[in-house]
Parts: structure tokens; C-alpha cells; sequence
């Protein structure tokens, strides 16, 4: 069994391949739900979304959020009224979130809503969890004062300069149910290649999560989200260094040294190898960049295999 934990839309085509190479009975994702933020009377909550949209195949691979093909005429007739618009809700992703909250209001929880639009969209087979079922949220500290994550990530466009992050609620909320057992049951636990500071952190802030992991019997391997200190997508770089913090694959590996086995990282920061084994983190080097599925397959591929490889060595004698 492998359980995963991410958010974004580096770890949605991450998991795309990985379930075209195991079984996706097999596979549990843990979802980062800091990113969620009310809207329009809704919670919506993006990273959730972008798994269950990317992982069914229904997504918008040019934006590599929403739903394909979709259109937007609610969001136009919304600012005839006032209503903020910055944020791009889809007419049919609306009936996500619509539904979401009918869950909610008739007394559900949010892995309750997760597991119910998992199954509509066809991915029944696995589980798909929040990390949380409480709300937990991004906010982040900028020079022109704190806003929301996806104020700062889609209405400012990242331009603000970045003084701090603050994740609010993250710990005092509980683990929602099964998170913290299938750390504990997984053979293989996968940090997906997602931003460190807000899609894997919040995470790792839940109660009880960090221990598990470090006390978890399965190997826990790390894909390194950064490329010469640079992330595809996303501002990974720009919050680690708002916080204090260098922007490379050596500092992905200290936010994680306390649990982790393996870092990924990518053969243009093969140089950093030797400053991550001095961590007592393992290293594997190949190409992460995912442009589509076979790509993602072929990691996915080379990840576990490395794993198995890695496995046989310890079992020498």
C-alpha cells in the first residue's frame, strides 16, 4: 500500500502516473486542505479539487485546474452585481462546490463531501482524504499587509513581497478519520512534488501527522518540487525565501530530515547530492519534470524501482 501526501497541481500529475502503475486500490492520498477558502456562501477547496479533476480525467489540461471545456457565464453575471470575480469558478465546477456544501449543511464532514465527489467522478477505487476536517487555513504576510493564500497566489499574482506564513488553525485541528492509519499501514508513504511551505506543511502541522511519520515502518520518499532553485509552478521559491530559508532541493530535504528516507531530485541539482547525504537523507537523481502522463508513469516507474532496489540492499547480508 502507498499513501501519498500533496496538494497542487504538481502532485494532481504526479498521482496521474503513479495510478497508471499500481492499482489505484492500492494507493491513499492525503490532500492539503489549507488552501480552502470561503466563496460565494461555498467552501471551495482547490487542492481536493485538482486531485479528483486531474486523477479522473476530467480536467483542463491547458490551466491544469477545473474541468475541461468549461464555461464561466455565472462568474460573468456575478460582477454585474459586485461580486469578486478574481477567483475562476467554472459553471460545472460550481456544482462541486454546491454540492460540497449540501453535504455540509445537511451535517456531513469534508472527508464525508471528498469521499461522495470521488465517487461521481468515477475514483471510487481509492481513498482520497483531507488532511483535516476541521478549517485550517493559509494566510500570508506580506509588505502589503496579510491576505489569504489564493489572494496572494491569483488576485496579487505573487507580486507582493512575502514577510511570513501563517497557517491558521493547523494545530488545533484534528487528523481526519483514517489519515494517521494509513501513514501507519503504508508500505511506501510519497511526499508529491508540492510546494513545501504551503501544500506539504500544513500537512505535516496536523496533530499527530509528523509523528506518525517518523515513527511509520514504510519507506518515505520525497520529490523535490525545486529546479535550480526554481519551481515550475507556484511560489515555492519565493515564500522560502520570505521566510529566511534558501530555495533549493537541500532545504526541501531539512524540512523533511526528520522522517524522511529519500529525496528526488532533479539532474540539474545532481550537485546538491553530496549536502543532502549529509542529512542522512538517501538521494535519487533523474528527470523530474512531468510535462504529461507518460512522463509521470516513467518517474512513477523509476521511483519505485529505486525503492525495491534500495530494499534488496538493506535485506543483504
Amino acid at each position: 500500500m502507498i499513501t501519498a501526501l500533496g496538494g497542487g497541481s504538481g502532485a494532481a500529475k504526479f498521482l496521474k502516473g503513479l495510478t497508471g502503475v499500481i492499482p489505484p486500490s492500492e494507493l491513499t492520498v492525503i490532500v492539503n486542505t489549507a488552501d480552502d477558502m470561503d466563496l460565494y456562501g461555498m467552501r471551495v477547496s482547490p487542492d481536493i479539487d485538482t486531485i479528483i479533476y486531474r486523477l479522473s480525467g476530467s480536467i483542463d489540461e491547458k490551466k491544469g485546474w477545473g474541468l475541461r471545456d468549461d464555461t464561466f457565464e455565472v462568474l460573468s453575471a456575478a460582477a454585474r452585481f459586485g461580486f469578486p470575480t478574481w477567483f475562476g469558478l467554472g459553471d460545472r465546477d460550481l456544482a462541486t462546490h454546491l454540492f460540497r456544501k449540501a453535504v455540509t449543511d445537511a451535517g456531513g464532514t469534508l472527508s464525508e463531501s471528498t469521499s461522495k465527489i470521488a465517487q461521481r467522478f468515477g475514483l471510487g477505487e481509492m481513498r482520497i482524504l483531507p488532511m483535516s476536517d476541521d478549517r485550517v487555513e493559509t494566510w500570508i504576510e506580506t509588505d502589503q499587509g496579510e491576505m489569504h493564500f489564493q489572494e496572494y497566489y491569483i488576485k496579487h499574482a505573487m507580486r507582493p513581497g512575502v514577510k511570513g506564513v501563517n497557517i491558521k488553525g493547523a494545530r488545533e485541528a484534528s487528523a481526519a478519520p483514517l489519515v494517521l492509519d494509513s501513514i501507519d499501514g503504508a508500505d511506501l508513504v510519497i511526499i508529491c512534488p508540492s510546494n513545501p511551505i504551503i501544500s506539504i506543511g500544513p500537512i505535516l502541522e496536523i496533530g499527530g501527522v509528523m509523528e506518525r511519520l517518523v515513527g511509520a515502518p514504510g519507506l518515505k520518499v520525497a520529490i523535490s518540487p525545486l529546479m535550480r532553485g526554481k519551481p515550475l509552478k507556484g511560489p515555492a521559491d519565493k515564500l522560502m525565501r520570505g521566510l529566511g530559508m534558501e530555495a533549493s532541493s537541500t532545504q526541501v530535504a531539512r524540512l523533511y530530515a526528520d522522517f524522511l528516507d529519500i529525496l528526488v531530485i532533479d539532474r540539474s541539482d545532481a550537485a546538491e547530492a553530496a549536502s543532502i547525504k549529509l542529512l542522512g537523507v538517501n538521494v535519487f537523481v533523474t528527470d523530474t519534470v512531468i510535462p504529461d502522463e507518460q512522463s509521470s508513469k516513467r518517474l512513477s516507474r523509476e521511483i519505485l524501482d529505486f525503492v525495491e532496489s534500495l530494499g534488496q540492499r538493506r535485506a543483504s547480508p
